[in-house]
């Protein structure tokens, strides 16, 4: 059967954009954006944030100065920068670890992270999401909220004043209601552990959990 020239271009555009869809797309300056519903391999800027929008497919997403927000539903590799907050929706599987130095993470209700989440002086946020290899901060909050499973433990490191250079505080880690950490809990530096009465741990070192039957933790003393 012979084409129409218009119908032989769609066909060779369509097997184009099929054989180009795991490619990597690198940058040095400009954001990233992974189109919803659409196949991608990685992902790396420097100075620019990553967008990944629902149902998105992705390898490792990397950027230094920039977020990265992954949409619902996404499937994404490890997510990584220094300077910026790492946003993950709903029912998202992030088959890699999340890191930052300076900067956020949360991952909302339904999402699999298949590492660990680290950071440096960012906050970390759970709510209703499971986690597979721990949690590690130096002087980050910690919320393990509603529902939430960590497997590996948490650990908040001793500062290092030549990484880290916020003032002393205390850090706030919070074990919410019917929230899961299997394995230790290890603190090399004063925090306020609070841990929900219907919430389950391990092991607690270096610190002493102040327990709460309410649906928000107290406040700092």
């Amino acid at each position: 059967m012979k084409l129409h020239p218009l119908s032989a271009l769609l066909v060779l555009a369509l097997a184009s954009g099929s054989a180009w869809a795991d490619e990597d797309i690198s940058k040095v300056n400009g954001r990233i954006t992974a189109q919803a519903g659409q196949q991608y391999g990685g992902l790396s800027t420097v100075n620019g944030g990553i967008t990944i929008q629902d149902n998105a497919t992705t390898g490792d997403a990397e950027t230094v100065n920039g977020g990265i927000s992954v949409g619902n539903s996404a499937r994404t590799g490890g997510l990584s920068t220094v300077n910026g907050q790492i946003s993950v929706g709903q029912k998202g599987v992030i088959s890699g670890g999340i890191e930052t130095v300076n900067g956020s993470v949360f991952v909302d209700r339904g999402s699999q992270v298949k590492g660990g989440v680290e950071t440096v002086n960012g906050s970390i946020g759970l709510v209703g999401a499971s986690l597979d290899e721990g949690i590690e901060t130096v002087n980050g909050d910690i919320t393990v909220g509603v529902g939430s499973h960590v497997v590996g433990g948490i650990e908040v490191k001793k500062p290092n004043f030549n990484l880290s250079f916020k003032p002393s505080r205390k850090p706030r880690i919070i074990i919410g209601p019917d929230a899961v950490v299997e394995g230790a809990l290890v603190f090399e530096r004063e925090v306020n552990l609070y841990v929900h009465r219907s919430a389950k741990i391990g092991t607690v070192t270096g610190a002493t959990a102040q327990m709460f039957d309410t649906d928000v933790a107290p406040a700092d003393k």
